[in-house]
């Protein structure tokens, strides 16, 4: 079994690991483990077995296994595919906030599941094109975010008016920022329009510029 790569599937759903299982066993390069469902209990450390890669359809089983995680042989942290996802943005995030490496939607082929878990066991993120940009969108709003907490003392914006500057950034309309914040459209105009008051710009698309003080 030396060099292989280990892989435990854990789910309740018998169908799925019982396909998973199959497209790796034809497979030599890997040993597959199938842990079955999680118990209600579910703690990494009642599984003997240290894989490299653990994969899931649960999000919570990542969730619950972040604070005692799955363990390598070379005792570091086992990585995780999770397969049969939403295709949504939120979840896919929180995914990957709690650790997840691979992310495969619920349309996928067994090719694609089986690129995700050999892309991960070789150190590899892995995900769809489009939940990626996801991704890069969140990271520049964080930096966006640092960028308006130097600002909101010089400008003396509200919180509201904050969460709406990293969204303009992002070339989000109106209705489309209306929709990720849960307000009416007649609202976000309102905002955006005190916030062009108080930085004393004349449009939107220099409402970045004039919140990237140092």
């Amino acid at each position: 079994m030396d060099g292989k790569i280990s892989v435990l599937i854990l789910s309740g759903n018998r169908i799925l690991r019982e396909s998973i299982a199959h497209i790796l066993g034809s497979k030599r390069e890997f040993q597959v483990f199938d842990a079955g469902p999680p118990s209600p209990s579910f703690t990494p450390d009642g599984y003997h077995v240290t894989p490299d890669v653990w994969v899931s359809d649960s999000l919570q089983c990542l969730i619950d296994a972040s604070q005692h995680p799955f363990q390598r042989k070379d005792g570091l942290r086992a990585s995780c595919v999770l397969v049969a996802m939403p295709d949504d943005g939120r979840q896919f995030l929180k995914a990957v906030s709690y650790g997840a490496q691979g992310y495969v939607l619920q349309e996928a082929s067994a090719a694609d599941v089986l690129g995700a878990i050999c892309g991960v066991a070789q150190g590899e993120a892995v995900c769809p094109a489009r939940l990626a940009r996801v991704l890069f969108d969140y990271v520049a709003s964080c930096r966006s975010l640092v960028h308006v907490g130097r600002a909101r003392k010089q400008f003396q914006l509200t919180r509201r008016e904050q969460q709406l500057i990293p969204l303009v950034n992002r070339g989000l309309t109106n209705k489309e920022i209306a929709v990720e914040l849960s307000v009416s459209e007649q609202t976000v105009k309102s905002h955006i329009h005190r916030i062009l008051r108080k930085t004393g710009v004349e449009d939107r698309f220099s409402i970045g510029a004039a919140c990237q003080t140092e």
